[in-house]
């Protein structure tokens, strides 16, 4: 693929980030932009997937496994502080985790595989909606179009700023954590703020369960057994200063390496809230969201994956511990074996979802390159 080829996707890039940052289950311009895209530039047979994706298939002359390429697309309510010419026209929404990026990635895979072909088995490009509410994944794998192509393997990337640029790392095992989302619901009864004990009030309630999950937190990510729980919004009572509270809600987000692990902690965390709620007489309701699968990075497509970075020469290395945050393609490798890598963004650039973070294009042409390589040493 030509270094023009590479500009034109550069200008893509910039204008995906520009013109179509939106919200996960919202990327309806995104999906179409792509599907336009490969219509016009390659041989695939596109089709709609999960209500805002797309899938691109390339079919080869012989049998051989079905590999699959991922992609995430939708951004995040997040207002971008840059100044550049490619600041997002949407003031409330911007792409701060690089999915311009790795949409413009897999675009470049596509131009790959049509220029030259890889002619056994057959090859998948995903472009997944709705991954930063961890909704994506669930409904690519429920549609019928997904059912029958018959996945045998799986792979994803993602940019990691703080990693040297285009410094390829990976780990068998779990890559990211298994992370969700705890709502708590609690209900007592107003009474007159002078009375506080003719009602039930969920504040100590509140501080107490709070002061719970920080004896459960084991926050060593070199420990098997790493669980962190993190308080992210919490609200009891109304400003009526001559009532007492009588209800509250309390959000917490959980994550560990391991999702058995998971599920010993929380079971731990709600037989507590039985006891809390008998304490103080209230009514508790627990209710989950936005879940995300571990990434559980099976060892022989890592193997590919180190062989396919030698291959290039590319500058690689194994990772000790996965990394805190969760991701939605977790769920395809609980399912089908497979595993995500990291290309590194660059020591200088900002974090992921802050508001100054921008993708680098200088790792497109890599990260391009080094999947069209794992698919041949894959297939």
């Amino acid at each position: 693929m030509s270094k023009t080829l590479f500009k034109n996707l550069e200008l893509i890039r910039k204008d995906l980030h520009k013109n179509f940052a939106e919200l996960s289950t919202q990327e309806f311009r995104t999906c179409q932009k792509i599907f336009d895209y490969l219509i016009e530039n390659t041989d695939a047979k596109i089709s709609k997937v999960g209500g805002t994706g797309i899938i691109a298939t390339f079919e080869g002359k012989k049998k051989g496994k079905t590999i699959m390429l991922r992609a995430d697309i939708d951004a995040l309510p997040i207002t971008e502080t840059n100044d550049f010419e490619h600041k997002s026209t949407d003031p409330k929404v911007s792409h701060k985790c690089g999915h311009d990026g790795h949409t413009t990635i897999l675009l470049a895979v596509a131009e790959l595989l049509t220029e030259k072909p890889i002619n056994k088995g057959k090859i998948v490009l995903l472009w997944q909606p709705a991954e930063e509410n961890g909704t994506g994944a669930k409904a690519v794998m429920a549609d019928k179009v997904f059912k029958k192509l018959n996945i045998n393997q799986v792979f994803a990337l993602h940019n990691l700023p703080g990693i040297p640029l285009n410094k390829i790392v990976y780990k068998s095992g779990a890559f990211t954590a298994n992370v969700r989302s705890l709502i708590i619901e609690l209900n007592g009864r107003t009474a007159h703020a002078a009375e506080p004990e003719h009602g039930e009030n969920p504040a100590l309630a509140i501080s107490e369960i709070l002061q719970f999950c920080e004896k459960l937190t084991e926050k060593d990510v070199k420990k098997d057994k790493f669980f962190l729980i993190t308080p992210i919004y919490s609200e009891f009572g109304t400003k009526d200063y001559g009532i007492s509270a009588g209800s509250g809600e309390l959000h917490l987000t959980i994550r560990s390496w391991d999702p058995k692990w998971f599920d010993k902690r929380v079971e731990i965390l709600q037989n507590y809230l039985d006891l809390i709620a008998e304490k103080y007489s209230l009514k508790i309701k627990t209710s989950w969201t936005q879940e995300f699968f571990s990434n559980q990075n099976d060892k022989n497509a890592v193997k590919i994956i180190k062989k396919s970075a030698e291959n290039l020469n590319l500058n690689h290395q194994k990772l000790e511990n996965p990394f805190k945050w969760g991701e939605d393609f977790g769920l395809f490798t609980q399912k089908i074996s497979g595993a995500m890598f990291g290309i590194g963004s660059g020591v200088d650039c900002p974090a992921l979802h802050n508001p100054d973070y921008d993708f680098p294009d200088e790792i497109t042409e890599t990260a391009a390159t080094l999947f069209y390589k794992i698919l041949e040493n894959a297939i």
